[in-house]
């Protein structure tokens, strides 16, 4: 039975079935475009990744206060050959460490702990340089050795580095400077050479003049 109510009659004759197709397409009202998410690391290999828990020493409080707990890395730029440490923490991927493993730096025990260690660093994290003292802890032993093993590592390999292009920076020099004494050299051997060579113009004049003065005495001569 149709409905007597003039507002209910009305909403039943404007109201379309549930089952009819209207033919309406419905677009989105803002096209969102793919973004590329960089991470800075695109252009590095990683050589160490493990999971850990990090400190940095508090100067004023004198107290360790926690950083994060996350995976720490070790990136190997893939040009340069640099490699630094990289810490992130699991949840929100907030930095906690960021700096380059220099040669010098070293990493030791922490106070007996055979599952922590400490090291110092001119550190980047917060986007100011500032020289950190840094307690990383692991879950195991074995990932705390390998650790400081693979810290030493990449610091000696950039001690020899540095190393080799000094040595090459030093064989460049002292090839620059036999390139310019063999230079030196062979101008000084084509000084007296050039001044000892006549012009052509310069001859062809002496010539001429001598033919007019062999004209000359002839003509006295006569």
């Amino acid at each position: 039975m149709a409905s007597t109510d003039p507002e209910h009659r009305e909403e039943e004759e404007s109201a379309p079935a549930e089952d009819e197709d209207t033919g309406a397409q419905i677009a989105p009202i803002v096209k969102l475009e793919e973004v590329a998410v960089s991470t800075g690391e695109e252009d590095e290999d990683p050589i160490l990744d493990l999971k850990a828990k990090l400190y940095r020493f508090d100067k004023e409080g004198n107290q360790w206060k926690e950083r994060g707990t996350g995976s720490v890395k070790f990136l190997k730029h893939k040009v340069t050959g640099k490699v630094r440490l990289v810490m992130r923490q699991s949840k929100t991927l907030k930095i906690c460490a960021n700096h380059l493993i220099i040669a010098g730096m070293t990493v030791q025990e922490h106070a007996g702990n055979d599952k922590s260690c400490v090291w110092h660093a001119p550190d980047f994290a917060d986007e100011e340089l500032k020289d950190e003292m840094f307690c990383i802890r692991f879950a195991s032993v074995e990932n705390c050795k390998t650790f400081m093993e693979t810290f030493q590592e990449v610091a000696e390999s950039q001690k020899m580095q540095e190393e080799n292009k000094d040595a090459c920076a030093t064989a460049e020099a002292l090839e620059k400077l036999t390139v310019e004494e063999k230079n030196k050299d062979k101008a000084a051997e084509e000084a007296p050479a050039a001044a000892t060579e006549v012009k052509p113009e310069l001859k062809e004049e002496n010539e001429k003049k001598e033919d007019e003065k062999k004209a000359e005495d002839s003509s006295a001569s006569a």
